[in-house]
């Protein structure tokens, strides 16, 4: 199902790694316009140069997305590179796992800054044009955080319930000039980073098993799974979907306990 996504032209956030790659490559595939931005800028421009092709060049910028100017600056360029933004993919995110009262003041707001300012600094960038345009659609990589609780990994699931918030509060504002909002969530992923997370232990490969065993089917998600979703999402197979959230946890959400 080629060029699903032609005719988009696609702000991409968190884009150097991880899902954030995963969505790039699928993208390109589909038939989009592409800007990938990332703070890491030599990891985001090898990403560019190994997904770009002749006939569907890849432009990006290196900024951190809690930077409001750095992010307007960087649309304004990706306006001008690619054509005027109509999709934009919230990606980008940071961990910040801690026990509430062991939280720093520096790790609440980095946590936030990033998670939910920064989703709402490119949707702010993006929102205008594509009201002016009459239409458009923003997809949150939001996260089963942002509906379930784990201990310890706070204060990062309120910001994810937040992000979740804030996807439902600008469906219904610009329902009515044709932009859709939604979210996706998913749960385990095997990126990197879940990768060094399990090497972190003693025995790696026991933790990885622990993780599996925590899913009914004894896995989690490839990036490119979750990848598959965004394009479904953001491209127009989905007109009348606004203001939801897609769940691609493997069932682990709905699962009250493992047997």
């Amino acid at each position: 199902m080629a060029d699903r996504l032609a005719g988009k032209r696609i702000f991409l956030t968190g884009a150097a790694q991880g899902i954030g790659r995963a969505i790039a490559a699928e993208c390109l595939k589909e038939g989009a316009g592409l800007f990938l931005l990332d703070r890491d800028a030599d990891l985001l421009h090898k990403t560019a140069a190994a997904l770009g092709q002749p006939d569907s060049p890849v432009a990006c910028a290196a900024a951190d997305i809690s930077d409001a100017t750095a992010i307007a600056a960087a649309m304004k360029q990706a306006d001008r590179e690619i054509g005027p933004v109509n999709a934009l993919i919230n990606n980008a995110g940071i961990n910040v796992f801690s026990e509430p009262l062991a939280t720093s003041d520096e790790e609440w707001n980095r946590c936030f800054d990033v998670n939910l300012k920064g989703a709402w600094n490119c949707c702010k960038a993006a929102l205008p044009g594509m009201i002016a345009a009459g239409g458009g659609a923003v997809l949150n990589i939001a996260s089963t955080h942002a509906f379930t609780i784990i201990p310890h990994t706070f204060p990062y699931p309120l910001a994810k319930h937040a992000l979740l918030g804030m996807t439902k509060a600008l469906a219904l504002e610009y329902a009515a000039a044709g932009v859709r909002v939604n979210a996706l969530a998913p749960g385990y992923v095997e990126t990197q980073k879940v990768v060094d997370y399990w090497n972190a232990f003693p025995d790696p490969a026991a933790a990885r098993a622990q993780t599996m065993a925590l899913h009914p089917g004894g896995r989690i998600a490839t990036p490119t799974e979750i990848a598959k979703a965004a394009v479904f999402m953001i491209s127009d197979e989905t007109p009348f979907m606004n203001g939801a959230c897609l769940v691609v946890d493997g069932g682990l959400s709905v699962l009250q306990h493992p047997a």
